[in-house]
């Protein structure tokens, strides 16, 4: 089958590599444009970008496509039978998303129509679902609104976090897509019940407001890493929390009800387990209140 492909992060990765496996022709793939990264800012490709070049396959890069006439006619031109879409981090357009013959398929990493949006994974967690899963979606002018072809579903642990559900949503919406190229199945329209949005993330979202109850802060902390991660103000610097859990305990939020991490929360207690200072590396909470004491009765902002 001729395809296209669209996806710009590691999320995407395991498709494309599925549908070159799998013997499928890709034509294109389309992902973001190479941004500056790390201490240098050099500009560097986006890990599909980076793939496809792997793979001997075109790239394209536009930076902009809603009035772009001359890249919808491209894509046109193209004949595909169908296009893949995966967490490509633009908004196609209308002639962009009739041009395939079978439209465009979306690796949509939620069990649609919950968590419509740029952030399902981590709203998931925060949220405390029972299960999570990738749904592939016919794709229309809507935000996330178009029919489904095929859903898989995983169960989310108690501790799960988000990179654990990210690679596993990952692998299965690389599967379900083949099986939905290989199998066309009827689309079914989403509910309209049960529909819910998570919203882009961002820096905001990441300090911690001790006032919650500590199985949210830890759902909080379990979703947000490694971006944008979550942190607690103390002496001026920002104190990263890279891994906590809830623990028997009470006291005033924001307050070191011991000296070994033990945090007081709106409801309950929260036990720190994995911190960061800026420009150090993360420690065990242990090693780090060795070499930054927080003895009891801190209060943290």
């Amino acid at each position: 089958m001729k395809l296209g492909f669209m996806g710009s992060p590691d999320f995407a990765v395991p498709a494309l590599r599925a549908l070159h496996a799998a013997g499928h022709e890709i034509a294109v793939v389309y992902c973001q444009p190479p941004r500056p990264a790390g201490r240098g800012q050099k500009e560097t490709p986006c890990p599909v970008h980076r793939t496809a070049l792997a793979l001997g396959l075109p790239v394209r890069t536009p930076a902009r496509l809603r009035r772009d006439a001359g890249e919808h006619a491209a894509f046109d031109a193209l004949g595909l039978d169908a296009a893949v879409v995966a967490a490509y981090g633009l908004i196609l357009p209308k002639p962009m998303l009739e041009a395939p013959r079978r439209g465009c398929l979306n690796i949509h990493a939620s069990l649609l129509p919950r968590w419509r949006g740029a952030a399902p994974i981590q709203a998931a967690i925060l949220a405390g679902d029972a299960e999570s899963g990738v749904t592939i979606m016919q794709m229309e002018e809507g935000l996330d609104t178009g029919p489904m072809l095929l859903r898989g579903t995983v169960p989310l642990g108690p501790r799960i976090t988000t990179p654990q559900l990210h690679d596993a949503l990952s692998e299965m919406g690389a599967a379900l897509v083949l099986r939905a190229l290989a199998e066309d199945p009827p689309a079914v329209p989403q509910p309209d019940d049960g529909v819910t949005y998570a919203p882009k993330l961002t820096k905001a979202d990441a300090l911690l407001d001790w006032a919650q109850p500590a199985a949210a802060l830890d759902a909080r902390i379990r979703a947000l890493n490694p971006w944008p991660g979550t942190y607690f103000m103390h002496q001026g610097e920002a104190i990263r929390v890279l891994a906590a859990e809830p623990a028997e305990g009470a006291g005033p939020p924001g307050t070191m009800l011991d000296a070994a991490g033990l945090v007081g929360c709106g409801t309950g207690a929260l036990r720190l387990l994995r911190l960061q200072r800026p420009g150090r590396g993360p420690l065990p909470a242990g090693d780090f209140l060795r070499g930054f004491p927080l003895p009891a009765g801190t209060t943290l902002g």
